[in-house]
């Protein structure tokens, strides 16, 4: 059967076509079930279910509505009296207390466009977001742009625009790990195979280990200024291949689901902010497998080197610590973060992702320095 889109007083909810026939029964999982029917989840109702019966047509291009374009840079209307806002490294980072996201108004989620694309990452105190009805979240984070509905992740019963990460860290899962790799460290930006990827992106928590499991970001417009001229101008007008179809096998191979068929798509190595102006790298080892015109053994040396510039820039990388009540906002755009999982005590990492699609990547001529 051919997915279909169904008619939906909103424009960005796409009803799936269910595939349960006499051949071919539905397969749902449920995070629930497999704790026994009891769970002991903060937020019970948003532990993920995969259901093998929802089949999602491919994404059509959209117009995105930049909103930290025309943004008040002061802030007037996001950072009022009482917020304190304050950097967590120089050029990366920034975390505030005193603001209350799901009250923001229109101007004031202006403003927090804008400031996350300036300061890449801002990780908000003592939000509201998790208790909310699931739709208010949605209807939230969906003023920053088209939700997107994740080809292989588990979501919340009736919200599939919901990303959930949900993990109990214990010794035997890590040691697991550490037998192939020595590190968890993976820096990636979300879904950058989409031909429109993320921008604004939201994350908050629901259940966090008492120490560890912490998230860290990298600048990458930092990446690119620390670049030399020469290597500057020689990345740009080049494209990359960003691949969704290792990720969609790696999920066939573990028996879960695959809800829209893979894509990959090019972009520039190169990408320009549309409301910062600012150029940054755009690759990265999530998703990034080749660099369009070269033979192998060139592409894979230039994006060894750029992935491994990223990586151990620790002077543009930031670390955000997670509480209860802490929603992290990035631009998707500019970044690359990476889990650290470090915890082996058996505790829940619970979070959920709210993901507005953003522009077409695009790159602004290169202007040789002065």
């Amino acid at each position: 059967m051919a997915p279909s889109i169904a008619e939906s007083p909103k424009a960005d909810v796409v009803v799936p076509v269910k595939t349960d026939t006499v051949e071919t029964k539905p397969k749902i999982r449920r995070a629930i079930d497999e704790e026994g029917g009891t769970t002991t989840a903060s937020f019970p109702n948003y532990l993920p279910i995969w259901d093998h019966s929802e089949k999602y047509p491919p994404l059509e291009p959209f117009t995105h509505t930049e909103h930290g374009l025309d943004a008040d840079p002061s802030f007037s209307d996001l950072l009022g009296p009482g917020s304190k806002i304050q950097k967590l490294t120089p050029t990366t980072g920034s975390e505030v207390t005193g603001v209350q996201l799901s009250k923001l108004s229109s101007k004031g989620k202006d403003q927090l466009a804008l400031l996350v694309a300036q300061r890449k990452v801002v990780a908000f105190r003592d939000q509201d977001l998790a208790s909310l009805p699931i739709q208010d979240a949605l209807d939230f984070g969906g003023y920053f742009g088209r939700h997107h509905i994740h080809p292989t992740s588990g979501a919340p019963d009736g919200y599939p625009q919901i990303h959930l990460v949900h993990r109990k860290g214990n010794k035997g899962e890590q040691d697991a790990f550490f037998a192939e790799k020595n590190s968890t460290v993976a820096w990636h930006s979300d879904v950058t195979y989409e031909q429109q990827p993320p921008g604004t992106t939201f994350l908050y928590i629901l259940d966090t280990p008492e120490v560890g499991g912490d998230t860290a970001f990298v600048n990458q417009v930092e990446a690119y200024n620390r670049l030399s001229p020469a290597i500057k101008e020689r990345l740009h007008g080049l494209k990359a291949v960003h691949s969704g179809f290792e990720q969609a096998e790696f999920s066939r191979q573990r028996g879960g689901v695959v809800r829209r068929d893979p894509v990959k798509n090019e972009h520039p190595i190169v990408r320009t902010h549309p409301a910062t102006g600012e150029k940054a790298l755009f690759v990265n080892g999530g998703f990034t497998r080749s660099i369009v015109g070269l033979k192998k053994e060139e592409s894979d040396a230039l994006l060894g080197f750029l992935l491994n510039h990223i990586g151990r820039g620790i002077d543009y990388q930031a670390r955000v610590r997670w509480a209860p009540g802490t929603v992290v906002v990035w631009d998707n755009r500019v970044t690359a973060h990476s889990a650290i999982v470090d915890w082996t005590t058996g505790e829940r990492r619970h979070l959920a992702r709210i993901t507005p699609q953003a522009e077409r990547p695009y790159e602004t001529p290169y202007v040789p320095e002065e």
